[in-house]
């Protein structure tokens, strides 16, 4: 039985307009006097720490903790001031399927696995009325690493609920071959879906337990059993 479920964000639960990616190069402008210096970075996946510090390898930028907050502290703004101006999404399926793991007669806790920092997470799910479904999570500024991250959602999801999960307890639902890999990383299931930039078939070479179109695809039945 599937007691933890984690969810990616980004082309998993939401599509946000390309506001996360529109913040970092606002940033790079802003911030740092580099333009375009968003275009050689490489986003599906990772965490934004991960891809601040490739950043600042690119551009000759000192990687220190004073940098990468003053960066953290404008894409937060900038994020949240361009998800009001773009055309984003709730992914098809996403809020039906919260409904019907929150119903089932041993529901899941439900929780994040995403390489967004915490706030830039709460920024876009609030934005669409879903920060609140979710209990906890693992962040990108909790660590740059997904795997580890995998690892942090695990403990943490092994606290609240007071019970040592198994791998095959906890459920990890993305749209990259990275969600796959943090996945299997803790022996739990991935479940991938093919509503970011993969297809289908991209995905399905990763061999998850499961690989669907889009979240309306999923039994819950079959997927927490």
């Amino acid at each position: 039985m599937v007691r933890l479920v984690l969810f990616d964000i980004d082309g998993t639960l939401i599509h946000s307009g390309g506001a996360g990616e529109k913040a970092f190069a606002r940033v790079c402008v802003s911030e740092f006097g580099v333009p375009n210096g968003a275009a050689r970075l490489h986003f599906a996946g990772r965490t934004d720490p991960s891809i601040v510090r490739d950043f600042f390898q690119q551009h000759q930028i000192e990687p220190s903790v004073e940098n990468f907050r003053r960066f953290f502290d404008r894409y937060v703004f900038s994020l949240d001031h361009l998800l009001g101006q773009l055309s984003g999404c709730v992914l098809p399926g996403v809020r039906q399927l919260i409904r019907e793991l929150s119903d089932l007669p041993e529901p899941p806790l439900l929780g994040l696995l995403t390489g967004n920092i915490r706030l830039g997470a709460q920024i876009k799910l609030s934005h669409y009325q879903l920060w609140d479904s979710f209990r906890m999570g693992a962040f990108g500024d909790d660590h740059e690493d997904r795997n580890q991250l995998a690892i942090i959602a695990r403990e943490r999801g092994t606290h609240l609920l007071r019970v040592k999960l198994a791998g095959d307890e906890i459920l990890v639902i993305g749209d990259t071959p990275r969600d796959i890999e943090c996945a299997r990383s803790i022996g739990a299931r991935p479940l991938a879906v093919s509503t970011g930039k993969y297809r289908l078939e991209e995905l399905k070479e990763h061999s998850p337990t499961w690989a669907v179109a889009s979240l309306d695809r999923v039994s819950v039945k079959e997927v927490c059993s």
